[in-house]
């Protein structure tokens, strides 16, 4: 234990610094993951769109961002983009890289629970003369969303995780501030690992939040088969 003392020390030197970091990550974490999701559902919306040409488009957007790798996403838009003029703050481009990667991802789960649902069931509603809104918001959402939660959750905590390459771009976020301790007294196993149970200890607030949410609303004889 006496090992660990003078890291404990600085770690309590710089806890304010830390834990505006840890701020940070946190705020970045949700607002991508709330842009990410509303960007996820309005793609999985343009997917059903009775027009090839407006699916093509859509598809081709899912394909680029799934297939692009974040960081370089990130670096593109932060380090590129200002040779064209353009330049975004270091949370701008985080939020807008992560939101269209983010939501690429989501409404790829969106899909593929669409493609597990009983088409006869949307066919009566054409029938009974819903419009296409109306069995999208009625019918095919609520359930979509449902069976996505699995999904939607291990992006989410996909989202916190990320977040820490952030600090490549020069966002001070919580894993940045780690670095910044780490540097100060060449303790890297110990700084990194601290980061580690941190991390961990916020994944798992997530998944049981999850969990909670799944047993409210899982769709008896789908979700549940225990």
């Amino acid at each position: 234990m006496s090992n660990w003392t003078p890291f404990i020390n600085d770690l309590i030197e710089q806890s304010p610094l830390i834990l505006l970091g840890l701020t940070k990550t946190l705020q970045l974490a949700g607002i991508i993951s709330v842009t990410g999701f509303l960007m996820g559902l309005i793609v999985f919306y343009l997917t059903l769109s009775r027009y090839s040409m407006i699916k093509r488009f859509i598809n081709g957007y899912i394909s680029f961002f799934i297939g692009m790798p974040l960081i370089v996403l990130l670096f593109l838009m932060y380090y590129g983009l200002p040779q064209w003029g353009i330049k975004f703050s270091p949370f701008d481009v985080a939020v807008l890289g992560f939101t269209l990667n983010v939501g690429a991802y989501n409404s790829a789960y969106l899909t593929s629970a669409f493609n597990g649902l009983n088409h006869e069931e949307l066919d009566a509603a054409k029938a009974q003369g819903f419009n296409h809104w109306q069995i999208f918001r009625l019918i095919v959402l609520p359930q979509v969303l449902r069976l996505s939660i699995p999904a939607l959750t291990n992006q989410i905590i996909n989202n916190l995780k990320d977040s820490s390459i952030a600090f490549l771009i020069q966002y001070t976020e919580f894993f940045a501030r780690v670095q910044e301790l780490a540097s100060t007294n060449f303790q890297f196993f110990k700084a990194y690992f601290f980061a580690a149970l941190v991390y961990l200890f916020l994944v798992s607030i997530i998944v049981v939040i999850a969990r909670i949410l799944e047993k409210r609303i899982l769709i008896p004889g789908i979700l549940d088969k225990s």
